[in-house]
C-alpha cells in the first residue's frame, strides 16, 4: 500500500538562493549562439554560380535539365525509322507466296481477324482491288439506303 505523502516531511533548500552574477542574463544569448554556430561549409567551386541565381530561375533550370534528359533518352532509344520499315517489307517480299500459303495452311493455329488487323497495310490503297463498282452502282446502293428527313 502506498504511504501518504506529506510535503512537511521533506526538507527544503536553504534560503536564500544565491543570485546570478551581474549581467548573466544579458550575456547568455550571445554565449548560446556562439556554441551553436554551424561550421563554415566547404562548397565546391563548380556549383557556386548556382547560389547566385534566384529561386524561380533555379527551378526553371532544373525542369529544363530534367525535360532535356527525358527528351534525349526518348530520341536515343528510338530505332532508325528510315531503315526499319524497309527491312521488314524487304524480308516479307523475299518470301515466295506459295511458301506463305503452305505455312498458313500447315499451321495448327487458325488466323483470326484480330491477327489480320495487326498487319501494317495503312500505306497500301486496297480499295481499288476489292471495290470494283461504277459510280452508277454506288449511287444506286446509296439510294436504296433508308434515310430520315431529320438528317437532311
Amino acid at each position: 500500500m502506498n504511504t501518504p505523502f506529506r510535503l512537511d516531511d521533506h526538507p527544503r533548500r536553504p534560503q536564500p538562493l544565491t543570485p546570478p552574477p551581474d549581467g548573466y542574463f544579458d550575456r547568455l544569448p550571445t554565449q548560446i549562439m556562439a556554441r551553436v554556430q554551424p561550421e563554415a561549409r566547404q562548397e565546391s567551386a563548380a556549383f557556386g554560380w548556382l547560389r547566385v541565381l534566384s529561386m524561380p530561375l533555379r527551378t526553371a533550370l532544373a525542369s529544363v535539365v530534367v525535360l532535356g534528359g527525358f527528351t534525349a533518352t526518348f530520341l536515343l532509344s528510338q530505332p532508325d525509322a528510315a531503315t526499319t520499315p524497309r527491312l521488314a517489307h524487304a524480308n516479307l517480299a523475299a518470301v515466295p507466296r506459295t511458301e506463305m500459303v503452305q505455312y498458313l495452311l500447315a499451321s495448327d493455329e487458325r488466323l483470326s481477324t484480330s491477327d489480320l488487323s495487326e498487319l501494317p497495310v495503312a500505306d497500301q490503297d486496297l480499295v481499288h482491288d476489292y471495290l470494283q463498282a461504277s459510280p452508277a452502282e454506288v449511287q444506286a446502293a446509296l439510294d436504296e439506303q433508308p434515310s430520315e428527313l431529320n438528317y437532311l
